[in-house]
């Protein structure tokens, strides 16, 4: 922690007073909280940004779109539009946000809104008439205005939320006790080989209720990048040169993951558009190389740099154990709901 974040403790205090008191107000049903009548799955966490949502929510569509009709309702975080949008043939990245912008290319049998008022969303998609069984809530943990049937809580292996404190000294946006809503927990980004005896501590670091379930996953890279019209092996291209790149909130194991000693990097930042300056200083450095970028970065970037060169690394979350326990919970909230 630096040294001006200490220095904003007092404010942390005052904005730890404003959120509690807000969800009390909630919690009292002072503030009205809207229900629907159709199974709704909130995914969210307690900090800023960098718990591995986006793969937490594909899990889900892979887990329900079998046998359901699913909707995913986003904030669409920086995107260049306002208001309720569904995505069609004219979506952009530009016009959902990059995350909603991937769901809606990777699964098309899917429907996929952006609102910030996630009520009004809802509201919304039921009046579209969209035909949808379950909605998806993209971080929308903190969104108290909907009521959603079932909460999933992400918290990150390496910046726990029992190890953190709130905005500005720490990257919390409520306290700690707000974890006390969910369903279930999720400590993600684990390593792979994390030990039972370590997942021991965690749990009683995280002091969940007796009727929370919690679970560990990790992300597992795919074998393969892909470009618009092939892909290589990562195997094959581990040894080449090339350029890696993402504007992503924590990239340092993308790159760890791909990188050798020579090749070239560049960092921008999350959710990051990029502007003809940043695509020149793309090229130059790339030179006739491969760019490899994240999923998510791919999106933004698609068009803008030549296709032979383009390519990026699909990740999934994938879990330690008990992945059967988590999909049969899940499946059972949407059957009884």
């Amino acid at each position: 922690m630096n040294i001006l974040r200490k220095i904003l403790f007092p404010f942390s205090i005052l904005y730890g007073l404003i959120t509690s008191f807000r969800n009390f107000l909630y919690d009292k049903e002072i503030f009205k909280s809207y229900s629907f009548d159709l199974p709704i799955i909130a995914v969210g966490n307690l900090s800023v940004g960098g718990t591995g949502k986006t793969p937490q929510i594909e899990y889900l569509i892979r887990l329900l779109s079998d046998t359901y009709k699913i909707a995913t309702l986003s904030r669409g975080y920086k995107r260049k539009s306002e208001g309720f949008i569904l995505a069609d043939a004219t979506a952009t990245a530009e016009i959902l946000g990059d995350e909603p912008y991937q769901f809606y290319k990777k699964f098309p049998n899917i429907h996929v809104a952006v609102d910030a008022d996630r009520k009004n969303g809802i509201f919304n998609l039921l009046y579209e008439e969209v035909t949808t069984d379950v909605i998806l809530l993209d971080d929308a943990f903190q969104h108290r205005k909907v009521k959603a049937g079932f909460y999933i809580l992400l918290t990150a292996y390496n910046d726990l939320y029992a190890d953190d404190y709130i905005l500005p000294t720490g990257n919390l946006r409520e306290s700690r006790s707000g974890a006390n809503r969910a369903d279930i927990v999720i400590v993600t980004k684990c390593p792979a080989t994390l030990s039972l005896d370590e997942q021991k501590s965690i749990q009683k670091k995280l002091k969940l209720t007796e009727k929370q379930k919690l679970y560990f996953t990790y992300i597992e890279y795919d074998t393969a990048v892909y470009s618009e019209e092939k892909q290589l092996k990562v195997s094959d291209i581990k040894n080449v040169d090339k350029l890696l790149l993402a504007g992503i909130a924590k990239p340092e194991p993308f790159f760890k993951h791909l990188k050798k000693e020579n090749d070239e990097v560049l960092v921008f930042p999350d959710h990051h558009h990029f502007s003809e300056k940043d695509i020149l200083e793309i090229k130059t450095k790339a030179q006739n190389n491969i760019i490899i970028t994240t999923e998510k970065d791919y999106v933004r970037l698609k068009g803008q740099l030549p296709k032979e060169q383009l390519f990026y690394l699909p990740i999934k979350s994938s879990f330690l154990s008990n992945s059967e326990n988590f999909d049969t919970t899940i499946l059972n909230y949407v059957a009884n709901s």
